[in-house]
């Protein structure tokens, strides 16, 4: 068996804050399109909150892109497809199934109004699982999983390319996006081409010194995060609906702040220390197993009709609130499970 790669602390630290955002994306969900219909206070938050947080899936893309990309052992194509491809296939299925499961019991209302399980809707959610997400968050395998069938052959042309060409590639992936943002009609606008940048993106900056440009960074990705808040929620109040075309993960302004967050914490992770250190590390470790297990946790606190964002008097303290415990839950809920034998299989 070949060694696994040592942890790299900046790369826990940013799977840390990648986790976090993702469930606070996903408390704050049921109130995106709620403009008008909830105080402009709650609204307001969770749009804050929303406008922050988009860099979430992104960085998990660069991520794999700077690991799987920078191994330099020969291509072994079993031990590919069962060590890392599997690692995201296996949990797919499985939570695929148990959320289709959960979705029969919970019906159109979301809320185990009817109390049985009805076995039409499961099989109805399974069937139609080819080509829609059973769950919301299970959307990210169906773009995540075909990059893992490009990254060998990525990996190969990287390493033939020169350091400008490299450059020149990046560049033209700037373009399609912000082509993609401004709804440009091209045959390249497509997924598996954008969120292959990402890949490319992680492995660029994970391989140089990125800290004599880390004031750009900081500056751009800073910009782009008040462009995030601000142009959001005028647009919104402009079309009088929730507009989104600030926030996508397919959005230049969306690269930009994630490549910040990564050369920031490429920069000043080795700072922390002690205990916190230690959370991280704990917290990244088990950050997918989290990811698969905190829309359960949620089911509950989304359905509106329970007032659980109520009980905080405000969504400003509702949504950090209750991130946090969800958070701590799944992770409890993660570790428990990584220890049963054959279950801790999806949450690897």
């Amino acid at each position: 068996m070949s060694p696994s790669r040592p942890s790299i602390f900046y790369i826990d630290l940013l799977r840390f804050l990648a986790a976090i955002a993702v469930v606070i994306i996903h408390v704050l969900g049921p109130f995106r399109f709620m403009y008008g219909e909830v105080p402009d206070s709650d609204w307001l938050a969770a749009m804050g909150y929303n406008s922050i947080s988009r860099w979430a899936v992104p960085i998990f893309m660069m991520i794999s892109g700077a690991l799987l990309l920078s191994d330099l052992r020969p291509f072994d194509c079993e031990r590919y497809v069962t060590r890392r491809l599997g690692k995201v296939l296996i949990p797919f299925i499985a939570w695929t199934v148990i959320y289709s499961i959960v979705g029969g019991f919970i019906g159109e209302t979301g809320g185990f109004a009817d109390y049985g399980w009805n076995a039409g809707l499961t099989e109805k959610l399974i069937t139609e699982s080819n080509n829609e997400p059973v769950w919301y968050h299970l959307w990210f395998f169906y773009d995540f999983i075909p990059l893992y069938f490009i990254i060998p052959f990525l990996a190969i042309v990287l390493r033939r390319l020169s350091a400008e060409h490299i450059k020149l590639l990046l560049a033209a992936w700037w373009v399609l996006t912000l082509m993609h943002w401004l709804k440009v009609e091209t045959p390249l606008r497509q997924n598996i081409v954008l969120y292959s940048g990402y890949l490319v993106f992680g492995w660029y900056l994970f391989n140089r010194d990125n800290r004599p440009q880390l004031k750009c960074w900081v500056v751009a990705g800073v910009g782009c995060l008040m462009l995030n808040a601000l142009g959001s929620a005028y647009l919104s109040i402009l079309e009088g609906k929730y507009s989104s075309f600030f926030m996508g993960y397919k959005s230049l302004n969306t690269v930009i702040i994630a490549g910040m967050l990564f050369v920031i914490a490429q920069s000043y992770a080795e700072r922390i220390q002690g205990r916190l250190r230690s959370l991280i590390s704990l917290i990244s470790k088990y950050s997918l197993g989290i990811y698969l297990v905190h829309p359960l946790l949620l089911i509950p606190v989304r359905h509106l009709e329970n007032d659980v964002y109520s009980f905080f008097g405000s969504n400003w303290l509702a949504i950090p609130v209750i991130s946090l415990i969800t958070l701590v839950l799944a992770l409890g809920v993660t570790i428990l499970l990584a220890k049963l034998p054959i279950i801790r299989r999806v949450v690897p």
